[in-house]
């Protein structure tokens, strides 16, 4: 038993973690993928329990969305109180700490490879039940896309996988929650490539795919098959809908970029106490909660009842617009909600409300308020995102009629361009990241680094050595034909010293290393640093590392070499390779050619 652990803990794991490192191992990475998926599902499940059963016990219709059943104090009280007791929370805690959410997730990868703390899934899993309990303005999605990113880096974490597999995993994690909220695979998978990595790759596809089917699979057993929502037969009437179909690409276009500049212009008001801020937005809700309580919580049920034709126009119109303004506007002052679902909900509204005033002017040609609803969904879905592929996979999967691609290929693309083009939107994510004085860098070039660990290309044809050496010590250590030699100053690695250098030495000056007859205590030494040799100033790199911080790491140290070391037991670190800048070039030139 012990040389099977020890087998797996000095072979096979360091094979397996070697593997990774590289952008061909799809069979690791596909097993990654699945476990991924399966520990997604299990905690969005969790997630959505802790929602739903305080929900349906406690209010007063015995439903988890029916804030409706409230009582006018209680709908006034409820978002207020809990936003306090939400702003006191987010008081006791460092500014770092209340970042949740895709914005957060997307930041992590960006700046942190996507490592992602235990302690940030847990803050995450508390304000996302917390935000839908009070019945604020607020979506699960968000939060479920950060929980699932967050469990999948803390599994490669645990492994001490590098640091490209991480951030594969991190988009298993997306793709898999979403898969998981909606019961939408396909959905899931575009969008953790479109939205969260940016990015499409086969070797990205293959776990991300296994995640989301494997995430749905255990959401299907514990929900059944069915989508998030009941969606009746769909269809277009007539090709005479077009112009109709295009006014209401223009309309959500608008709300999409009148809801992004809103929350970017709401989050300059971050140096404030985020208790002002949360107490603002509790007293934001409170007139809102009285008079449209259909804004309140995730509001699926609202959504569905648009989908089916059974909200007249005006009241459509009225929680559409109110849920816009109340979910940017809160969202921005720091309320930790989701952004997917009340972009989901504003689209539905909006979209079942313009049914209806095509139904009342041209009853003869125009479809069901239901596939407009649809409609909306998708385009404000895909402007908010400018994600139109992931709106349109959503779409599809949650009709399951095909006959809903053509007019919603139409309104995605143009709601997404009339926001883009007209009114210089970018994805609502990036656009929160740019108002934290931040960036997502998603160039080719940047992107073709994050795949690739260090260890892939690093040189393990190494040995380390002291500075000064005897010639007999030198022979010996040539004699394992090393590449490169480390050579140790009084603080650690040095120098990079090729081999073939040294050997050229010692065959030079040969006679001057012989023994002296007449001094036969003073034995000749070499001082590598001194002996003519194409020398390489040095500096640390993790094993986990990509190609993209080891860049980094040859730009702030001015180093012509990384040593690259990796965690072999307390407070020691192993020496296993180096990489020089023109391997790392080298290597992406021939995977070009």
């Amino acid at each position: 038993m012990d040389k099977i652990k020890r087998r797996i803990n000095d072979e096979l794991i360091p094979m397996f973690r070697r593997r990774l490192s590289g952008v061909d191992a799809l069979p690791q990475l596909a097993l990654l993928g699945l476990f991924a998926g399966i520990v997604t599902g299990l905690v969005i499940l969790l997630f959505r329990l802790a929602i739903e059963w305080p929900l349906a016990t406690f209010l007063p219709a015995r439903h988890d969305e029916a804030f409706e059943s409230l009582d006018l104090v209680t709908r006034g009280l409820l978002p207020l109180a809990g936003a306090l007791t939400l702003g006191v929370l987010m008081h006791r805690l460092a500014i770092s700490d209340r970042k949740v959410g895709v914005t957060y997730v997307m930041e992590r990868l960006n700046y942190h490879q996507g490592y992602i703390s235990l302690r940030s899934a847990v803050i995450q899993f508390v304000f996302g039940v917390g935000t839908v309990l009070t019945g604020q303005s607020s979506g699960r999605e968000g939060p479920a896309v950060h929980l699932g990113a967050a469990f999948s880096s803390l599994l490669g974490q645990w492994m001490k996988l590098p640091n490209n597999s991480i951030r594969t995993l991190v988009a298993c994690g997306c793709a898999a929650a979403i898969s998981a909220s909606f019961n939408t695979p396909i959905a899931g998978v575009i969008f953790a490539m479109e939205v969260v990595m940016m990015e499409y790759t086969i070797a990205g596809f293959t776990p991300v795919i296994l995640a989301s089917v494997s995430s749905a699979v255990v959401t299907q057993a514990a929900y059944g098959s069915e989508p998030a929502f009941s969606v009746p037969p769909l269809t277009m009437n007539s090709l005479l809908e077009i112009p109709w179909i295009l006014a209401i690409a223009l309309v959500i276009g608008v709300a999409s970029a009148a809801f992004v500049r809103l929350l970017v212009l709401s989050t300059r008001f971050n140096q404030r106490p985020i208790l002002l801020r949360m107490t603002v937005a509790g007293l934001l809700m409170v007139p809102a909660a009285i008079l449209l309580p259909e804004i309140m919580g995730i509001g699926y049920d609202t959504v569905s009842e648009a989908i089916h034709g059974q909200l007249p126009i005006l009241l459509l119109l009225a929680i559409a617009i109110t849920k816009l303004v109340i979910t940017a506007v809160t969202i921005g002052l720091g309320m930790p909600s989701g952004l997917i679902g009340p972009t989901i909900f504003i689209g539905a509204t909006i979209g079942g409300a313009m049914g209806l005033i095509g139904a009342a002017a041209a009853p003869n040609y125009a479809s069901s308020a239901g596939f407009y609803a649809m409609l909306g969904m998708g385009a404000m879905m895909g402007s908010v995102l400018q994600a139109p592929l992931a709106a349109l996979m959503a779409l599809l999967e949650l009709t399951r009629n095909p006959n809903i691609i053509l007019p919603g290929m139409l309104v995605i693309t143009v709601s997404s361009l009339v926001a883009s083009e007209v009114f210089g939107q970018r994805s609502i994510f990036l656009s929160v990241l740019k108002s934290q004085g931040l960036s997502y860098q998603n160039s080719p070039i940047i992107q073709a680094l994050r795949r690739v660990s260090v260890g892939a290309i690093m040189e393990r044809s190494i040995r380390r050595t002291n500075r000064r050496i005897t010639a007999e010590k030198a022979r010996e250590i040539l004699k394992s034909e090393p590449r490169w030699l480390i050579v140790d100053g009084q603080n650690g690695p040095t120098a990079l010293l090729p081999a073939v250098d040294m050997a050229r030495y010692l065959e030079d000056h040969a006679e001057q290393l012989m023994p002296n007859d007449d001094k036969p205590d003073e034995i000749p030494e070499l001082d590598l640093m001194e002996i003519p040799a194409n020398r390489r100033d040095l500096a640390p790199i993790p094993y986990q590392a990509t190609l993209e911080e080891a860049m980094e790491q040859f730009a702030s140290s001015q180093a012509e070499a990384l040593y690259v070391q990796r965690h072999a037991a307390p407070m020691i670190q192993r020496i296993i390779g180096v990489v020089l800048r023109s391997e790392i070039e080298s290597y992406y030139q021939y995977r070009k050619e």
